[in-house]
């Protein structure tokens, strides 16, 4: 199978890695900010812990 072989298996690592990156910002900026917001204000964290 050395056909099947790519030329260079970092830069198909690097092809992967960037497709990878684009579909996550995709979804970062895609999700719904506002949800998440009343999401931190409903859980505040106290301060006051005892280790």
């Amino acid at each position: 199978m050395y056909q099947m072989m790519p030329m260079s298996w970092t830069l198909l690592y690097l092809y992967f890695f960037l497709i990878y990156i684009l579909i996550n910002n995709l979804n970062f900026y895609s999700f719904n900010y506002s949800m998440k917001v009343s999401f931190i204000k409903k859980t505040k964290i106290s301060n006051n812990w005892k280790w």
